[in-house]
């Protein structure tokens, strides 16, 4: 079984706030984080900090204009774009074709036809995944179904394998008991229960901290979960 991930994250950029709220609202129902912007301004801090592999934006905006927005992306980045917009000639369309956009929905819509449309744009263009995930000496290597720590490679039973992805994979945020243990169920065809996930973190432990006994990377958040407390730089 293959690791659970989180969400893919969605960069929405529309100023309306009933809008803004029920397209996010019915994104995350469907599995999806989205950070929302009302502003060009926020949309770019929050470009930067998050690095969607989607940016939802509206043409018109309080800040300035959606197909200025897409072209400076454009300079720096490929990430998904699509429009949403109340612009529905065809040289409105065609303009935001130009600008580097990836889909172009007019307004009104249904919110199950642009998740469908989501949907469609992720099978055309999958996200790669890293050749390595770095997290100070520890570093994951996905395609390999391997991890090393100092360069030296750990030896890792599939629970223990999994875990540290999932955790690698999501750096910086308390996931939950529950979260950790279907990312590691039914790996070998068995129930999981919660003792085995504390054993198997133990275990885990064990390998990647220098000291176990006070770990200072895999932290335990008591009546919360667990945190990996380090960055993560997937490459």
């Amino acid at each position: 079984m293959e690791c659970v991930t989180m969400p893919q994250e969605i960069l929405l950029l529309e100023d309306d706030d009933n809008l803004n709220h029920a397209v996010s609202l019915k994104l995350k129902k469907e599995g999806f984080t989205v950070h929302s912007a009302f502003t060009v301004k926020e949309a770019f801090s929050l470009f930067r900090q998050v690095a969607p592999f989607l940016i939802i934006c509206d043409i018109t905006l309080p800040d300035g204009n959606g197909l200025d927005f897409c072209s400076r992306i454009r300079q720096e980045s490929d990430v998904l774009f699509l429009f949403l917009t109340a612009l529905d000639r065809e040289e409105d369309i065609v303009a935001g074709y130009r600008q580097g956009a990836d889909d172009y929905i007019t307004k009104p819509f249904s919110l199950t036809a642009l998740v469908s449309k989501v949907g469609a744009l992720l099978k055309r263009f999958p996200a790669e995944q890293p050749k390595t995930i770095v997290s100070g000496n520890i570093t994951l290597y996905p395609e390999e179904k391997r991890a090393a720590k100092n360069g030296e490679n750990l030896v890792l039973t599939a629970r223990e394998y999994s875990l540290l992805a999932f955790f690698m994979e999501n750096p910086m945020k308390v996931l939950s008991r529950g979260q950790l243990l279907e990312s590691i169920w039914d790996i070998e065809g068995n129930f999981v229960d919660e003792n085995t996930l504390s054993v198997n973190i133990r275990r885990l432990r064990e390998k990647i901290e220098d000291n176990p006994s006070a770990p200072a990377i895999l932290k335990n958040i008591r009546g919360l979960g667990y945190i990996w407390e380090r960055k993560c730089e997937k490459r």
